[in-house]
């Protein structure tokens, strides 16, 4: 479970993520999401109604969305994990290194993906058999981060969430950094979209990105061929 979860976010290579109080918008979110071609999202755990919404969104998984994965982020405690994996979370994301939680997803054989800022805790989190690490705040941090550290941590699985932008130039310059996707929220599900229950300009905005990131993946995986084939 943990490597399909994994392989599917490599395919993608975007972790939408986003809270809604309503369980009716985060179904109609979700429903979008996975109809523009998305197969995995991150709900997050930042509102009073996540657990309950939660609920209603692994029921339409269940029902509507065959080869789709739901995690739940912002898990900062093993209490807040369990509630979460009890309900059938596929996968936790944390914005923190937790050993407790890792522990516990360990204990039921459930990926976490651990948020990390320094060296430190990127080791501390690779200690604790994180496979995927999660950069946050990404915008803090920026593409240049991962270029600088890359070398320390060779094989190590990254995703930057928090400030990247649908725009080509930013995610060239994450993917030319070396992340193996990205996540966004608010970059992508927009307040005024929700507001305005847009979901067709959801699905649109959606497409876009997910072509603009694989059109980058292309031309990068092109220039390296091009490379090896004039070095062999």
């Amino acid at each position: 479970m943990k490597q399909l979860i994994i392989d599917t976010l490599l395919a993608g290579k975007l972790l939408p993520l986003f809270y809604e109080n309503s369980a009716e918008t985060s179904v109609d979110i979700l429903r979008t999401m996975y109809k523009a071609g998305v197969r995995i999202v991150e709900y997050t755990n930042r509102g009073e109604h996540a657990l309950h919404n939660f609920k209603q969104l692994k029921a339409l998984q269940i029902a509507e969305m065959p080869g789709f994965y739901l995690g739940i982020g912002t898990i900062k405690s093993a209490k807040e994990a369990a509630d979460f994996i009890n309900i059938g979370a596929d996968f936790i994301v944390s914005p923190i290194v937790n050993p407790a939680v890792a522990g516990l997803c360990d204990q039921h054989d459930i990926l976490w993906i651990p948020g990390c800022m320094t060296p430190t805790e990127i080791y501390t989190a690779q200690q604790l058999n994180a496979p995927v690490i999660k950069l946050f705040p990404a915008n803090i941090l920026g593409p240049a981060f991962i270029s600088s550290i890359r070398e320390l941590f060779r094989g190590q699985l990254f995703i930057p969430t928090g400030g990247v932008e649908i725009a080509e130039e930013n995610l060239e310059q994450w993917f030319q950094a070396g992340v193996c996707a990205v996540g966004m929220g608010s970059k992508l599900i927009t307040k005024e979209i929700v507001l305005n229950r847009n979901y067709q300009e959801l699905y649109l905005q959606t497409k876009r990105a997910l072509r603009m990131i694989e059109s980058i993946a292309y031309d990068r995986k092109s220039r390296a061929t091009t490379f090896e084939n004039l070095n062999p």
